[in-house]
């Protein structure tokens, strides 16, 4: 039996162009932005994972500031009847996901960010860095 290896196509023309991203994801992100939510970044994962194609990974100062930004994309994006589709870590407030399947919200309190380095696993996806006030 001979084996094929599936013919990749060049990631330039697989994927979209960053500014791209859907409506509630940029909703998503206006809401992170009002929780003053700091070193927010944007990857696009667009055929790199089947998984999702963006993380948006931001972080908080505090476990009560992590928890008040999640909450406040569940409740922005509620608003127009997007629903998570999985949600963890909320009662904790150190590391909240988000999912909301074509994006994933990481909000991140600082120790646990630096430790799992979530954009370095991901060096090669583009991103957007989010100034504050996005």
């Amino acid at each position: 039996m001979s084996r094929h290896h599936p013919v990749r196509t060049p990631r330039s023309v697989r994927r979209a162009p960053l500014a791209a991203a859907p409506a509630t994801l940029e909703l998503a992100l206006a809401a992170c932005a009002e929780r003053k939510a700091v070193e927010g970044v944007m990857l696009d994962l667009r055929g790199l994972s089947d998984a999702t194609d963006f993380f948006v990974v931001v972080s908080g100062t505090s476990d009560t500031h992590v928890r008040a930004i999640a909450e406040h994309v569940l409740a922005t994006l509620a608003v127009g009847g997007t629903r998570a589709h999985h949600v963890e870590g909320l009662t904790q407030g150190r590391w909240v996901l988000l999912d909301f399947v074509d994006f994933v919200v990481h909000v991140f309190h600082p120790s646990l960010r630096a430790f799992y380095q979530l954009e370095g696993l991901w060096g090669d996806a583009p991103r957007r860095a989010l100034a504050a006030g996005e």
